[in-house]
């Protein structure tokens, strides 16, 4: 069962951005923000979002082969992606259970490659992307009862 947080559509960059930044400040600036999506549906895009609105002042582009960027801000950004690895056996083995304990915001991109290692109460981010519009639908909501 999903319990909704948000839903709002995007029809730009600064859109995302916006619902980004309303999601950290509902969440105090801290917890673990796991991102679904499409390839190109937006998720770095969000991640940004969340940079901003915890006053890191670089850009934030995706860690697709890095893996893992550490950012200073407020409080810290986690951004992870898990889009090259396969299964939870190969997140497991980047230290993924070391970040989900740490202080700030986690954001992991395509975050059901490891969704098995991540807290019940994780927050989960969902953007569909409508080519012919080119908008994008984004749904903020946690799982269980």
């Amino acid at each position: 069962m999903k319990n909704k947080l948000l839903c709002e559509v995007s029809n730009c960059p600064e859109d995302t951005w916006k619902i980004a930044e309303k999601l950290v400040s509902l969440v105090n600036k801290q917890g673990i923000i796991a991102l679904h999506g499409d390839l190109g549906a937006g998720k770095t895009c969000f991640v940004q979002g969340m940079s901003r609105a915890l006053g890191i002042g670089i850009p934030i582009s995706s860690p697709t082969y890095t893996l893992i960027d550490e950012y200073e801000g407020e409080n810290p950004l986690y951004h992870i992606d898990l889009y090259r690895l396969s299964n939870s056996i190969e997140v497991l083995g980047i230290g993924l259970e070391e970040y989900l304990e740490k202080d700030g915001l986690i954001a992991i991109e395509w975050a059901e490659r490891g969704e098995d290692l991540l807290p019940e109460d994780s927050i989960h981010v969902h953007i569909s992307k409508d080519d012919e519009f080119k908008r994008r639908t984004i749904e903020v909501y946690t799982k269980g009862n």
